[in-house]
């Protein structure tokens, strides 16, 4: 039963033993109309309001010492994940967000980058960070240990904190509608509202879970400066 449950996110369309289910990514392509780059509409105001609400919380977070560019490619980073965590919720469409090799793959190189630049360019301020302000003398190895391996597991939280909640959202809703498929009416009756509460529920937590992702990579970007 297991097994079967968490079959659903297994990569399992392919040719030429090509995992073709990571081209759902680029679904979000097919749904922007040619006309969209073209002249302004509702949807391209929509993602200017958002992208000029987002740059500015952005920039607050960020240092001056960074490229003006960063809270532009941050924001590329939102809207990417956020693509995928809301395309997985439509039936049929492969959920690439659920999968730890792809919340790695964009967690590990942006720790890494901040992390080399900040030992790079301020070698004395990333050490400074190790042993936090006031600490007793006795307990600063203690403390550089901690901070070490704090660092060291972040990229492992981001990736496992967006993987697991978009894990979890899918599985609730995979469990319901199985059992919304045996039993009677008067249940099915009950347990419909339930299912669209959760599917709403759902659609909150790929927002969130996309805003909480890019927010704690500006933080960890800005301790590096």
């Amino acid at each position: 039963m297991m097994n079967n449950l968490f079959s659903i996110f297994d990569p399992s369309t392919s040719i030429l033993n090509l995992n073709l289910n990571w081209l759902s990514s680029l679904l979000i392509l097919s749904f922007i109309p040619p006309n969209y780059w073209l002249t302004p509409s509702k949807l391209s105001s929509l993602l200017t309001l958002l992208v000029t609400n987002l740059k500015k919380e952005l920039s607050i977070l960020l240092s001056t010492s960074h490229p003006t560019s960063s809270p532009l490619i941050l924001i590329t980073l939102f809207l990417f994940i956020l693509t995928n965590n809301v395309l997985g919720l439509a039936p049929y469409i492969f959920t690439a967000s659920s999968h730890l090799s792809f919340t790695l793959s964009i967690a590990v190189p942006l720790w890494l980058t901040a992390i080399l630049y900040g030992w790079l360019q301020n070698t004395l301020h990333s050490l400074a960070h190790l042993v936090p302000q006031g600490t007793p003398t006795p307990l600063m190895m203690f403390m550089v240990c901690i901070e070490t391996t704090s660092n060291c597991i972040r990229p492992i939280t981001l990736s496992v904190r967006l993987a697991a909640n978009m894990i979890a959202g899918h599985l609730l809703m995979t469990l319901l509608s199985n059992t919304l498929t045996n039993i009677n009416i008067m249940t099915y009756i009950i347990l419909t509202p339930a299912q669209l509460m959760l599917i709403m529920l759902e659609s909150a937590v790929a927002i969130i879970q996309a805003y909480v992702f890019t927010i704690l990579t500006t933080l960890y970007i800005s301790e590096s400066s």
